[in-house]
C-alpha cells in the first residue's frame, strides 16, 4: 500500500459504501483525511482519529465546494465518490432525472476539480480520483441509459484533466468498479421484489463468482494516490465482467 503520510485528502461520499471504506483506507495509509457527505448522520459512525475530519458537503452546491476546499486549504488528493445509480433505460427516464443524473454524477466533479486545481497547479503536485463505472464506454449495460451515460462522461472528463495538467505533475484516473456490494446495491435489489433471485443473478453474471467489495476499490484508490507514473487511466476492477 502506498505511504501517504503528510498528504491531505478531500473524499466526498464518505459516509457509506467505495467513500467510505477508501476515506478509511487513506487514513490507514497515513494521510489527514478530510471526509465529507451530506448525510452528516453516516459520517457520524466514521472512527474517531486525530487524522480525520467530517463535514457535511452538497456537492452540487458551487459555493460550499469553494468554500470547503478554501478551509481545508492545501488538497494534495482529491477522491470523486458522489454518485446516483438511476434505472431504466433512454424512454423510460425523465428529463429532470437526467439532468440530476448530470449534475451529481458529472458536474459534481467539474465543481471539486476546479476547486482544487488552482492550488495542485502552484505545488506542481496532485492526484485526482473519480469514480466512473464498467457500466459506461467500457460496456453497455441494459437498463442503466442515465448512468452509464454520465459514467461516461466521468472517464471523458478524467482523460480531458489529465492532458491538460500532466505537464504540472498532476495526475487524474478513473476507477471503473463493476458489481460491489454497498447500501445503495442492496436498495437496488430490493427494489426488484425478489430480492435473492435478483442477488442471485448480479452474482452469477460475475465470471469471478462474487460481488466485489468497497475495500478491494478503496485499495486501488489509494494506488492511485501514490502512482506517480499513472495518469488519465479508467481502471476497471469488476471481476472480469468487462472481458
Amino acid at each position: 500500500m502506498a505511504n501517504l503520510e503528510g498528504r491531505t485528502v478531500l473524499v466526498t461520499a464518505a459516509g457509506q459504501g467505495i467513500g467510505r471504506a477508501s476515506a478509511l483506507a487513506f487514513l490507514a495509509a497515513g494521510a489527514t483525511v478530510h471526509a465529507t457527505d451530506i448525510n452528516e448522520t453516516l459520517l457520524a459512525t466514521l472512527p474517531a482519529s486525530d487524522r480525520l475530519v467530517t463535514a457535511r458537503l452538497d456537492v452540487l452546491d458551487d459555493d460550499a465546494v469553494r468554500e470547503t476546499v478554501g478551509r481545508i486549504g492545501q488538497v494534495d488528493v482529491l477522491f470523486n465518490g458522489a454518485g446516483f445509480v438511476h434505472a431504466g433505460s433512454i424512454l423510460d427516464m425523465k428529463d429532470g432525472d437526467f439532468d440530476f443524473a448530470v449534475d451529481l454524477n458529472v458536474h459534481s466533479m467539474v465543481r471539486t476539480i476546479r476547486a482544487v486545481l488552482p492550488g495542485m497547479i502552484e505545488r506542481r503536485e496532485g492526484a485526482i480520483i473519480n469514480i466512473a463505472s464498467v457500466a459506461s464506454s467500457v460496456k453497455g449495460v441494459p437498463n442503466r441509459f442515465a448512468y452509464s451515460t454520465t459514467k461516461a462522461a466521468v472517464i471523458g472528463l478524467t482523460k480531458s484533466v489529465a492532458a491538460d495538467y500532466v505537464a504540472h505533475n498532476i495526475r487524474c484516473n478513473a476507477i471503473c468498479p463493476g458489481t460491489v456490494e454497498s447500501p445503495s446495491l442492496q436498495e437496488r435489489l430490493r427494489a426488484q421484489g425478489d430480492y435473492e433471485t435478483t442477488r442471485a443473478a448480479f452474482i452469477a453474471r460475475q465470471p469471478i463468482g462474487r460481488i466485489g467489495t468497497p475495500e478491494e476499490i478503496a485499495d486501488l484508490a489509494v494506488y492511485l494516490a501514490g502512482a506517480t507514473y499513472t495518469t488519465g487511466q479508467a481502471v476497471c476492477i469488476d471481476g472480469g465482467w468487462s472481458l
